[in-house]
């Protein structure tokens, strides 16, 4: 059985609980492409045993992702359905032996998001957002298998105003993960907006659950382009976490990138994998940003080593290189 999850340790980078180190995958979307929502009630056997998988690669963490467009009905009704399906995830994960790493607010796949969410203004997005996580909390305050809740991911305050319904820049593989949180600064300053946001979300979800750790996944922008400069926004999340694919070329800028979001507080690098490295390069970005970071997330899309072995396709070899450094990089492995 699972125990609380371990909260930081005051003026360090430390998590308590024997020193615990988050190490985890991020469970986004499965190898077909397809969001956890899109799979999750059909599908319930692979989610249980991807979840056995990751725990015997070694994982103790799994970060899911939340869509707005499976989660939320209008800008006040949360969908019932997909919060007891939720409940069904948190129960499995202390079943397996693994914390959640539960990220919402996502809007992946453009075509899903809802017409009332992306018409809504800056005000009423942030209600409806906040409602979004009043209902997530309520429903996880009391499972020991949360080990914190992210509020977006990759959040952006923009330098300037944007067209309505701009809120979401970019794709990669037909996904966005990028998302503005306003429209219009107005005035104000983009570290201000980014804590005015952060604080209305935080109220959301202590409404309901006051134990469990809050946290948002950043770019790694610690010159707070932005708009989430770590160390004017660490202050209000319990610790914080950055989102870092390294280039084997600039391990050394990349490990200052590290270091500059080490603000006094636990920072996890959330998201990380071989794209423009090799894995012994990964494997070095690790070990070296350990003077900073405690804790590391990569992904796993549901085929393990064995069956990406017997694949020809170059995605699944990057994969299985991963999957194999994970395993041998994980904390107290050599």
């Amino acid at each position: 059985m699972l125990s609380l999850a371990p909260r930081p340790i005051p003026n360090t980078r430390q998590f308590a609980g024997r020193q615990f180190v988050p190490w985890g995958f991020n469970y986004d979307r499965d190898f077909k492409l397809r969001l956890l929502e899109e799979y999750w009630d059909a599908e319930w056997q692979t989610v249980a045993e991807d979840f056995r998988e990751m725990k015997d690669l070694g994982a103790n963490v799994v970060r899911v992702h939340l869509q707005v467009s499976r989660f939320m009905e209008g800008a006040e009704t949360p969908n019932r359905k997909a919060l007891e399906q939720l409940g069904r995830l948190v129960e499995l994960a202390e079943k397996t032996g693994l914390y959640l790493d539960i990220t919402g607010l996502g809007c992946y796949r453009k075509s899903d998001v809802p017409r009332w969410y992306n018409d809504a203004t800056e005000e009423q997005r942030w209600a409806a957002q906040a409602r979004f996580w009043e209902a997530v909390a309520e429903r996880c305050a009391n499972s020991p298998a949360v080990f914190f809740y992210d509020l977006m991911n990759e959040p952006v305050v923009p330098g300037g105003k944007r067209k309505a319904g701009e809120w979401l820049a970019g794709e990669l593989a037909g996904f966005s993960y990028v998302q503005f949180i306003t429209l219009d600064p107005a005035g104000r300053s983009r570290p201000e907006i980014a804590r005015q946001w952060i604080a209305k979300l935080v109220a959301a979800i202590r409404k309901h659950d006051r134990r469990h750790l809050i946290s948002v996944g950043l770019l790694p922008d610690p010159q707070g382009n932005a708009g989430f400069p770590p160390k004017e926004i660490a202050r209000d999340l319990d610790f914080l976490c950055v989102h870092l694919y390294p280039n084997g070329a600039k391990l050394a800028a990349d490990l200052k990138t590290v270091e500059a979001f080490a603000v006094g507080k636990p920072l996890i690098i959330e998201e990380t994998f071989l794209l423009n490295c090799t894995a012994d390069q990964l494997r070095q970005f690790i070990d070296e940003s350990k003077k900073h970071a405690t804790g590391w997330f990569g992904f796993y899309w549901g085929k393990t080593p064995a069956q990406l072995r017997e694949s020809k396709d170059i995605g699944d070899a990057l994969m299985l290189s991963w999957l194999e450094l994970f395993q041998k990089a994980r904390p107290g492995e050599r």
